[in-house]
């Protein structure tokens, strides 16, 4: 009897397992017929940005791992090693490519997984996975719709930060917004004429003075937008990292102006990181994450480096979402983040 009983219990293990596998390859397969659909994206502008601009990672990336292919007939503890030291020289980071290769290895295992390009679909879609996880990500500016907008700009000298407020200047006085920029970076010399050069080519409103400190400039600078009934604020800050205590107290007192003069806290803080320092930037953000309230990233500079990976260890490293790229030097090239279109972007010429 209890033999009859253990079988029919073995019997429904059996079963169930079956369900749940079946239920787990239905859910694959959704994600794979995802993402072939996303090769076969309409070839928008943007889209060729990301074609375009993710060339150096893509080259370096994808040709390695399309050799894996090639090179090894199992997937097997070498191929792992090798895999693994692919994704790390693309900048996706230690920690990424350890919780990666931890979900890989699972499935491969509970999928009994031994054709390749089966494997490189699980690449793809676990890479995928690590940015969006169970997140809405964004990369949509939160605009305040019945008042001024302030967007704060953070970051070390180096990065791009003056060019990407330009930019993002750019891009809302086409949409027909009107935008003043904030030049409160008193620190670095020739910052406020940079930025004011950018004002007059754009047609924005600029304010910014040398003589006070940076506090005061912005809290001036909102005075005269609210009287202009001004859309949009860029405030440009400086970027003295190795100093963080001194910084840290700036932009405290920055906000508690902004605070002051809207009744509100700034809409957004986006950071500016050159793509092309790599980990280092990745440090940048954690070191800011602890100063102020990051609410997006600015990436620059990502089409003049082969570590295009850094997207996806920026995620999963300080969970803030990339808003913006910058393939160029143009104010065209900076387009706001689209996690589909860089994996197009990167994967393009291994579907």
């Amino acid at each position: 009897m209890g033999s009859v009983r253990g079988s029919e219990t073995s019997l429904s293990l059996t079963r169930k397992r079956g369900v749940v596998e079946t239920c787990l390859l239905d859910v694959t397969m959704k994600i794979f017929d995802k993402m072939k659909n996303l090769f076969k994206k309409e070839k928008t502008e943007e889209v060729e940005k990301y074609e375009k601009g993710l060339t150096k990672t893509r080259e370096n990336f994808v040709n390695k791992l399309s050799l894996l292919g090639i090179k090894y007939t199992k997937i097997d503890d070498k191929f792992y090693e090798e895999l693994e030291e692919i994704l790390i020289m693309a900048d996706i980071g230690v920690k990424t490519t350890s919780i990666f290769m931890d979900k890989l290895k699972k499935r491969v295992k509970e999928e009994n997984i031994t054709d390749f390009n089966y494997l490189k679909e699980v690449i793809v879609d676990e890479l995928f996975l690590i940015y969006v996880g169970n997140e809405q990500l964004t990369s949509k500016i939160n605009y305040n719709k019945n008042d001024l907008t302030t967007i704060l700009f953070v970051g070390v000298n180096g990065v791009g930060k003056t060019t990407s407020i330009a930019k993002l200047a750019s891009k809302l006085k086409s949409e027909g917004k009107s935008v003043m920029l904030i030049g409160a970076d008193t620190f670095r010399a020739g910052a406020k004429e940079q930025l004011n050069e950018w004002a007059n080519r754009l047609n924005a409103e600029f304010y910014g003075r040398d003589d006070i400190d940076p506090a005061s400039v912005v809290y001036d600078g909102l005075e005269i937008a609210k009287q202009k009934n001004i859309d949009v604020v860029l405030i440009d800050t400086a970027g003295r990292l190795q100093n963080k205590l001194n910084l840290m107290k700036e932009l405290e007192k920055i906000n508690k102006v902004i605070e002051k003069q809207l009744e509100r806290k700034v809409d957004e803080t986006l950071l500016v990181i050159d793509a092309s320092t790599g980990q280092n930037g990745i440090s940048q953000a954690k070191s800011f994450k602890e100063i102020c309230n990051i609410t997006g990233i600015i990436l620059t500079k990502l089409d003049g480096t082969a570590k295009g990976g850094i997207v996806l260890a920026i995620k999963e490293e300080v969970n803030i979402p990339v808003k913006y790229v910058g393939f160029g030097e143009k104010v065209e090239d900076m387009i706001p983040f689209d996690i589909e279109s860089y994996i197009y972007g990167l994967f393009k010429e291994w579907n």
